[in-house]
């Protein structure tokens, strides 16, 4: 790190493989590492506000950061923009910390905060104000924008625009020391109020603001604005690419001209597309609301696209890498369907995912001519991908549960499941057939289905040849598991949430809690962010809410894209 000069920090290994990957930023910086512009070196950061919890846009920008410096032998740092201490917590710290960790990613030794360099901070206003380029401004916030003008129209002058540098000194000494109430004064670059560019019309440096710091408590009363902060704190660490979503592309100008007017190292400011995803919101304002507002259960509820909610939904953080890796870098903004997200998450997961069986909505079935209390030790394959998995042993008797949409007394054509008449294989076991259906003599429902095996098809035997188009999944009554199942669904109706009515998109049917599941025996020792797929049914998390009593679930993505079938039809 510098010490803030023109000094540009010593210079890596040149000795650079260009990886193959390519983007516009990274033709940039092969183009610099050719002309030798930062002495060979390549050194990103990612810089959240500690503000609220990180979501997976955020995600995207730290594996754009994190693995540009490591495709390219390079460092990438993490440092907290913590310079608006009213909407800042240890708590967003500790989360964005464990974030950037739970993908994969580590900041080593380089994590700083904006807070770190306010002393230097200060002193470069100051060098600003004695070389006659920033000033104390006595005007409201109000009455800032109402001089700053229009995008037709040019801005007017402050009437402090021109005050002397010692007054300008003297002032910002007691803004600094606390003389004088919150929003009375702020210290402005004098730059151009006829810019064609708003944010060159004098931009604020520093307001007065009395909010305890995280970490420095009460100590400072004034605090930098984002764009007086950022581009020095890039300056001090020595980085050499820094890249930003695009709406930071009008902000340049103004991100250069601090630096020279300092004549300080100089990083390089790139933007990118940031991520626009479907049937979601990516504003950190809205997702506090539904936060606040009590349309989700915290910032890390599963249906939320914080990387937190992902990680309980279920999200694997190599899923989460693939998926940026597959959005790739672009230079406008552009929607990105979420069953891109899915897929990369259904890809990752059917490699890695040990099935089991569950069923979520149970019905009795009852084998009578199988012996009445003999139980047999089926084998069910881990994962088909990967033998290496092994097997498991699946209890079997002669009362088991099925889906109770594996039977209809009156199916459809082409129905292939559990009726009356009709054979069926069960998974890993036997074929049965249904003679026989027990109904609820109030309500009519069927509560229960006879059936008789024949023992002569059991899976994996040499005497199993009997052939049956359709195969469901069960469990054994007297060996399953009561779980809870919550069943998560995208969060907004619409592919685009946006506008004032945003809040009247949310899906109402974005979360369905089944209390009455069962789940193999095998996962009694399963622990909470165990993965698995439920054959048939989808993939499934253990949920942080699960105890010793009840596993809880929640359904991270089902095993095919439903929403296409639907928009579909």
């Amino acid at each position: 790190m510098t010490s803030g000069n023109n000094e540009q920090p010593e210079s890596m290994d040149k000795t650079v493989e260009i990886p193959e990957s390519r983007n516009f930023i990274r033709e940039i910086i092969d183009e610099d590492l050719k002309t030798d512009k930062f002495g060979g070196r390549v050194h990103t950061r990612f810089p959240p506000e500690p503000n609220g919890y990180l979501h997976i846009g955020h995600a995207k920008s730290i594996c754009l950061n994190f693995g540009i410096a490591r495709d390219y032998k390079g460092l990438c740092n993490l440092r907290f923009d913590d310079t608006n201490p009213s909407k800042e917590d240890i708590e967003y710290v500790e989360s964005i910390e464990n974030d950037v960790h739970w993908l994969g990613f580590d900041w080593e030794d380089r994590l700083y905060y904006a807070s770190d360099y306010f002393e230097q901070l200060e002193d470069y206003g100051r060098k600003l104000i004695k070389k006659g380029k920033a000033y104390v401004c006595d005007l409201s916030a109000d009455e800032i924008r109402e001089h700053r003008g229009t995008l037709t129209q040019p801005g007017k002058d402050s009437p402090y625009r021109n005050r002397s540098v010692d007054e300008n000194l003297d002032l910002f000494r007691r803004m600094r020391d606390g003389e004088f109430p919150d929003g009375s004064r702020t210290l402005r670059a004098k730059i151009d109020m006829s810019s064609p560019n708003l944010n060159m019309r004098d931009p604020v440096m520093y307001r007065i603001l009395r909010a305890t710091h995280h970490r420095t408590g009460d100590t400072w009363c004034i605090y930098p604005m984002y764009d007086w902060a950022h581009g020095l704190c890039d300056s001090i660490e020595g980085i050499t690419h820094s890249l930003c979503t695009l709406e930071f592309a009008d902000h340049r100008p103004l991100y250069d001209w601090f630096l020279d007017e300092l004549g300080v190292y100089h990083p390089q400011q790139i933007e990118f597309a940031r991520l626009n995803l479907t049937y979601t919101v990516m504003s950190k304002r809205r997702l506090l609301q539904l936060v606040d507002e009590g349309f989700v259960n915290g910032w890390d509820d599963p249906r939320m696209p914080t990387i937190t909610g992902l990680r309980r939904r279920g999200y694997t953080p190599e899923s989460i890498r693939n998926f940026a890796e597959r959005v790739g870098v672009a230079k406008r903004e552009n929607m990105i369907d979420i069953s891109l997200l899915e897929n990369s998450l259904r890809e990752d997961m059917n490699k890695c995912a040990p099935r089991v069986m569950a069923i979520l909505h149970p019905l009795k079935v009852i084998i009578d001519n199988y012996p009445e209390g003999k139980v047999e030790e089926l084998d069910g394959a881990n994962n088909p991908e990967d033998p290496s998995m092994g097997s498991r042993k699946i209890p079997f008797s002669n009362v088991i549960y099925i889906e109770r949409e594996d039977f209809r007394e009156n199916p459809p054509p082409k129905y292939f499941r559990l009726s009356p008449g009709a054979e069926v294989r069960l998974r890993y076991a036997y074929v049965i057939m249904c003679t026989n259906v027990v109904k609820d003599g109030t309500t009519g429902e069927i509560v229960e289905v006879h059936c008789t095996y024949d023992p002569e098809t059991k899976s994996g035997s040499s005497q199993n040849k009997k052939k049956v188009k359709g195969t469901i999944h069960w469990v054994s009554a007297s060996h399953a598991l009561a779980a809870e199942v919550r069943v998560y669904d995208r969060l907004f109706t619409v592919e685009d949430p946006s506008g004032e009515n945003w809040k009247t998109l949310i899906n109402p049917n974005a979360l369905a809690v089944l209390r009455d599941c069962k789940v193999e025996r095998t996962l009694s020792s399963a622990k909470v962010q165990d993965r698995f797929q439920f054959e048939r049914l989808g993939y499934f998390c253990v949920d942080n809410d699960s105890t010793k009593d009840i596993l809880i679930f929640n359904r991270t993505v089902s095993l095919r894209d439903t929403w296409a079938k639907i928009e579909k039809s």
